[in-house]
């Protein structure tokens, strides 16, 4: 048995414990919660910051993790998208490299578990090495186009069925994004997962102002990149509201949906869908945001509406690195009225209900298995700073 002691343990689902004890056995598993001043010194091993359960990244596309650096930050989504389409291509060994050391940067920030999105099959040799629990979603897209739909569904369900489930892990199929699926690919998607009703569902949401602008009256610059692909819009018809409608007319409310990235989405849009569904969680990347858009989602929205929001960091596409505590270091800079303890709740436990995984991550609870990171140089108000830091211990 390991004794681990620090300056607070934060369990997250309950209050924190100063100079708290987590005891946790050969295996990681946590087997008790107690008080430093119960143990002799000499059993327990001392930590100078905090103790919390590991991290949950709930978005990410590590198949991408090769294009690091490809891409420039600042262009908007459109450029950015196109950029990926145009530069994807790598060779096999370069692939699997990155995907292996984007994984092993991902252990080392403490993150224990990943939502992860999949076009292609290159994760899934490195996933089957069960070096970190993952949630694959392989994601579907027609660009609208419903002609296109069976074959498009056919591609994408190859992919899906090609992907063996270690224990412990989960898979869905998913659409992309409101602008990418038309409503006979949305109906293909929600048969297949029907069959696995305790599922989630991850979508792209709301990230950038074309999307919206595509939705609510059919311009801009989505209908100038589509036209320049040549995929026509003539039978597409705008219907005067945000994209996020157009999503919770053909998603399934019975399945967890996580809307991701969210950088648009009002009070309002908020509402609208967790009245929709009971299972509705919010995934945000800021520094994803902040390397696309140069913009972030406005927190007070979801602080207000008390929605469950979880933390990702899409692809090294789109980021510097595959880190979580950098993207609580980005929401702390830039809106720093949302409290330190909700943003380890986002970090952690949320994440874990997102992906179905909470029965053993995201709260250090006797029973479960979740992985435990020290933070280290807090700001002085005992929360996170520019020169936090993040060290696994279990």
């Amino acid at each position: 048995m390991r004794k681990i002691t620090a300056d607070y343990i934060y369990p997250i689902d309950q209050a924190p414990i100063a100079n708290g004890v987590v005891i946790i056995d050969k295996k990681g598993k946590i087997v008790g919660l107690d008080k430093r001043e119960n143990y002799a010194p000499k059993d327990l091993e001392f930590y100078d910051g905090i103790i919390v359960p590991g991290f949950i990244n709930t978005h990410c596309h590590l198949e991408l993790s090769h294009m690091k650096g490809k891409v420039h930050t600042g262009t908007g989504l459109i450029p950015f998208i196109t950029s990926v389409v145009q530069q994807r291509g790598a060779s096999e060994a370069a692939i699997q490299e990155a995907i292996a050391e984007g994984e092993k940067e991902m252990i080392a920030n403490g993150i224990v578990a990943v939502g992860d999105i999949s076009n292609v099959v290159d994760t899934f040799a490195q996933k089957a090495q069960s070096n970190l629990r993952y949630y694959t979603f392989v994601e579907f897209f027609d660009f609208l186009q419903e002609e296109n739909a069976p074959a498009e569904f056919e591609k994408y369900k190859a992919v899906y069925d090609q992907l063996a489930l270690p224990t412990g892990h989960h898979k869905s199929c998913v659409p992309h994004a409101p602008y990418s699926v038309s409503p006979r690919l949305f109906s293909a998607i929600n048969q297949v997962n029907n069959q696995h009703p305790s599922g989630t569902v991850s979508i792209h949401n709301q990230e950038t102002p074309p999307e919206n602008e595509l939705f609510l009256t059919k311009t801009g610059d989505f209908v100038d990149f589509y036209a320049g692909f040549g995929i026509s819009l003539d039978n597409f018809t705008a219907d005067g509201k945000p994209s996020i409608y157009y999503a919770l007319q053909h998603l399934d409310p019975n399945q967890r949906t996580l809307f991701v990235h969210n950088t648009l989405t009002t009070v309002e849009d908020i509402d609208t869908a967790q009245a929709w569904s009971g299972h509705t969680y919010w995934a945000t990347c800021p520094n994803a945001n902040l390397y696309i858009e140069n913009d972030l989602p406005n927190y007070q929205n979801f602080l207000d509406t008390n929605a469950k929001v979880t933390i990702g960091t899409d692809s090294l596409t789109s980021n510097w690195e595959l880190c979580i505590l950098s993207e609580m270091k980005a929401i702390a800079k830039y809106q720093s009225y949302v409290p330190f303890a909700t943003l380890l709740q986002w970090a952690t436990l949320n994440g874990a209900e997102a992906l179905g995984m909470q029965k053993d991550l995201g709260s250090i609870t006797v029973g479960k298995t979740c992985g435990l990171n020290l933070l280290t140089n807090l700001n002085k108000q005992g929360g996170i700073g520019a020169d936090t830091q993040v060290q696994k211990l279990a």
